[in-house]
């Protein structure tokens, strides 16, 4: 069978290269071997640090006999075909064909086709040749896969969209101009907020309504042919059930972009896990095994779930989290934060590692990188990854996720509040008025797997150097979903309170 095989190959490679000490690259191979043979889709969430965990895949993928396809983002596809795949196909005597490409070369094709979020949603929601059904399927990166499909399903109007209505409809250009005018006038009445975005409210969509109605063919269809093809995409978005409309403003410019997104994307993605077997590997897709809410959320039925849990030998964290501390919502708040990353960053100074700071809120990450340089210095950097030794970065938690692969494992990650989704966005708003108009319980279905999925990703390479994670928000302490949180940040040696001591390691 496929699982001997690669355990076998796989155990000696690990021997003879001295690969990263993941405990569980054998188990994990031999699951997707596993997956592959018997045509079973299956879950894995891996709670490794980064790229550890990859040579656990490859390596039933390369020894398969039969065409596999594996989709990951690009910063992972070029590491895999410079570094990962050569190594190992070389040491396993394997010759499988890899290909780059939104396509399969042909149908005769036997080999590893790699490609894009984007290529494989659009070949599998469009049903399109050129990424036949029935291939085996590996998703890495899972924990973003509501994202890629939302922001693929998603439509939009640029200003320069506009032009190009103009142009093609001569006839009616002072009416569109005047339509846009009003429409413009409308969104930038909204009150401004640091997201740069609203929702549309039902007079703005009126509005938009009727210039499409303008717009529509003397034959009195549904359709609107003859439209540039980004209003013809944001139509058919529109008409679609459960969308969320929004305008994205340039205060400086004082244009406006429109965006029509899926509230949810389980209802378009239902009819996809039936086209092939898939395994989907990601770092913290659900605090559960079974992942129930990370299912409900892509409209996956039942598979075969497997959940690797953090070394507690190697990938423990040390977790400062004090009580008494005001909490996030308090005026008292910002002066104790301040203070506590003062006395934090005094303590730890003298090592070389990075230290990181998120901060959720932005006018806060503002005002507290600000503070903080004009004690630290040049060392503090405000979202810029050529930090010097012992540099102290200062982001939100989208940057960290995008760029912690660029940066040596922190020694210190100061964590200012937790990151639950804000309600003063206006689409987390959105999202949540969804969830309430169906009485569901929006805060344990979004708001809260959300945060924690962002916290176990953002924890994942200060376990590379068992650091420190400092968590400076005292709802962990006092609200009942705090058990939750502690259950995310594990393993973990707590204490809650500082002195140099605590440093000592690290900094030797």
């Amino acid at each position: 069978m496929i699982e001997v095989e690669v355990h076998s190959s796989l155990r000696a490679f690990l021997r003879e290269h001295g690969q990263p000490s993941w405990p569980h690259h054998l188990t994990m191979a031999r699951l997707v071997a596993r997956a592959l043979r018997l045509r079973r889709s299956a879950l894995i969430q891996t709670s490794s640090t980064y790229q550890s965990y990859r040579l656990s895949y490859l390596a039933p993928a390369l020894i398969w006999s039969e065409p596999v396809i594996l989709v990951a983002p690009v910063s992972v596809q070029q590491w895999l075909v410079r570094i990962e795949i050569p190594c190992l196909q070389e040491w396993m005597g394997t010759n499988k064909a890899i290909h780059l490409g939104k396509s399969f070369p042909d149908e005769r094709f036997r080999g590893l086709l790699i490609t894009s979020p984007d290529s494989w949603l659009a070949g599998r929601l469009s049903q399109s040749q050129h990424l036949p059904s029935g291939i085996p399927t590996l998703i890495d990166g899972a924990d973003d896969l509501e994202e890629w499909a939302r922001n693929y399903l998603q439509a939009g109007i640029r200003p320069q969209d506009w032009d190009e209505l103009m142009l093609g409809h001569p006839q009616q250009a002072d009416l569109i101009r005047n339509l846009r005018v009003r429409l413009t006038k409308a969104i930038f009445e909204h009150p401004p907020n640091p997201y740069e975005c609203c929702l549309l409210a039902s007079k703005e969509q009126n509005t938009l309504k009727q210039l499409f109605e303008i717009l529509k063919p003397p034959a009195n269809t549904d359709k609107y042919l003859y439209l540039p093809e980004s209003w013809q995409n944001f139509w058919n978005c529109w008409q679609s059930s459960s969308q969320i409309i929004w305008a994205e403003v340039s205060p400086t410019t004082g244009q406006f972009s429109l965006y029509c997104s899926p509230v949810e994307v389980a209802t378009a993605l239902n009819s996809v896990w039936s086209q092939q077997p898939v395994v989907l590997i990601g770092e913290a897709l659900d605090l559960e095994t079974t992942a129930p809410v990370y299912r409900q959320q892509l409209g996956l039925g039942e598979l075969t779930c497997l959940k690797f849990c953090p070394d507690r030998h190697s990938e423990m964290i040390k977790l400062y989290l004090p009580d008494k501390l005001p909490m996030p919502n308090t005026a008292l708040f910002q002066d104790a934060l301040k203070q506590q990353v003062r006395t934090l960053l005094t303590l730890s100074c003298s090592g070389k590692e990075p230290t990181v700071l998120l901060v959720g809120d932005t006018p806060l990450k503002a005002q507290l990188g600000a503070a903080i340089a004009a004690e630290f210095g040049s060392r503090v950097q405000v979202e810029k990854t050529n930090l010097d030794d012992g540099g102290i970065l200062v982001c939100g938690w989208e940057f960290w996720r995008d760029h912690q692969s660029e940066l040596s494992s922190p020694q210190l990650l100061i964590i200012a509040t937790l990151p639950i989704p804000s309600l003063e966005n206006p689409l987390v708003a959105g999202r949540v008025a969804y969830y309430k108009q169906r009485r569901q319980d929006w805060f344990r279905l979004y708001l809260l797997p959300a945060a924690l999925r962002e916290l176990k990703r953002a924890v994942t390479p200060v376990r590379a150097s068992q650091g420190v994670v400092a968590l400076l928000d005292n709802r962990v302490n006092h609200r009942s979903y705090g058990s939750q949180v502690l259950c995310a940040l594990s393993p973990f040696a707590r204490i809650n309170y500082l002195d140099s001591s605590f440093f000592a390691d690290l900094i030797s």
